[in-house]
C-alpha cells in the first residue's frame, strides 16, 4: 500500500476528525514503530508500519464501507457535467477507494452504501441473490389490498416477465381537502376507506423489492393507476438507515454491520 499522512491514517481508522487526531499527535500519545511522532505530515504504510495510539496498535482495515442518508437533488454518480453527486459529500481519506452501490433517482432520498470491495457490491447487485431493499413513499391515490396482493403476484411493468413478488404494507390513507387542488399539495386527513376511483387520496406505504430494475417502484405503481409523490429507501441488504444521519450526512458502517452484509449477500 501506498504511504499516507499519519492524521489520514488515524482518521480513517475511527480515531476522530483530523483535528482530533492532530490534538492526540501533538500530546504524543500516537507511537510509529515504537517511537512517538507529532507530526500530522508522517508518511507511514499502514500494512508495514505497527501505529499505536495510547499504547493500542492500530491493525489496517482492507475492507471499508459507509452508509450515507442521500438528499434529493444530487445523482448517484462519482462525477456529472450538471448535478452534485453523493461522492460531493463524502470527505473520507480513502474517499478515492470508494464507490456507491447501486443507485437511487436524483428525487429519491435514503440509504446508500459506499464500499470498497467490487466482488461484495456485485453479490449485493446481482438479480441472482435477490438482496432485499424497502422503501418509504408517498402515493398519489388510494392504495388498496387489491394492490397488495398484486405486488405479491407480481406486476407487469412492462418487461418480459413480471416483477418478483413484492412485501406491500400500507401504512395510511389520507384525503386531500378540495378536489381542485393537486394532491401533493393539498392538507390532509386520515380517512377510513377509500371510493373506487381513489381520486384525491394520498397513501403512504412500505414496499420491500428484491431486484433492483430501472425506476421499478414507480413503474410499478404507475401500472396499478397510482404515481409516487415521495420515495425514501429505508434499509438494504439487511441494514436500516440510521435515523441519526441527516440528509448528506455519512458515517462509518460497524464491524457488526460489516458482518451483515457479508452475511446477507
Amino acid at each position: 500500500m501506498a504511504q499516507i499522512r499519519l492524521d489520514k491514517f488515524l482518521a480513517s481508522m475511527g480515531q476522530g476528525t483530523r483535528s482530533e487526531v492532530k490534538k492526540q499527535l501533538k500530546q504524543g500519545r500516537v507511537t510509529v514503530n515504537g517511537s512517538a511522532c507529532k507530526k500530522p505530515e508522517c508518511k507511514v504504510d499502514p500494512e508495514l508500519d505497527e501505529i499505536a495510539l495510547d499504547g493500542t496498535a492500530l491493525a489496517y482495515q482492507p475492507f471499508l464501507g459507509l452508509m450515507f442518508h442521500k438528499p434529493a437533488r444530487c445523482v448517484t454518480a462519482t462525477e456529472d457535467g450538471r448535478w452534485k453527486t453523493v461522492m460531493d459529500f463524502i470527505d473520507h481519506p480513502r474517499k478515492r477507494e470508494l464507490f456507491p452501490v447501486g443507485r437511487l433517482d436524483l428525487d429519491t432520498e435514503g440509504l446508500l452504501l459506499f464500499l470498497n470491495d467490487g466482488e461484495l457490491a456485485h453479490r449485493m447487485l446481482s438479480p441472482k441473490h435477490h438482496v432485499p431493499k424497502t422503501y418509504f413513499a408517498r402515493v398519489a391515490g388510494c392504495v388498496t389490498q387489491e394492490d397488495v396482493e398484486a405486488f405479491a403476484r407480481g406486476v407487469d411493468i412492462g418487461e418480459r416477465d413480471l416483477t418478483l413478488p413484492a412485501d406491500l404494507v400500507i401504512l395510511s390513507v389520507q384525503q386531500a381537502e378540495g378536489r381542485k387542488m393537486p394532491p401533493e399539495q393539498a392538507e390532509c386527513r386520515i380517512v377510513p376507506e377509500c371510493p373506487k376511483t381513489g381520486e384525491n387520496y394520498i397513501s403512504e406505504i412500505s414496499l420491500t423489492i428484491c431486484e433492483g430494475k430501472f425506476h421499478q417502484v414507480k413503474r410499478m405503481f404507475e401500472a396499478r393507476g397510482k404515481k409516487v409523490l415521495y420515495l425514501k429507501r429505508t434499509a438494504m441488504a439487511g441494514l436500516s438507515l440510521d435515523a441519526s444521519l441527516a440528509p448528506g450526512a455519512w458515517r462509518i458502517l460497524t464491524k457488526e454491520e460489516e458482518e451483515r452484509l457479508q452475511s446477507t449477500c
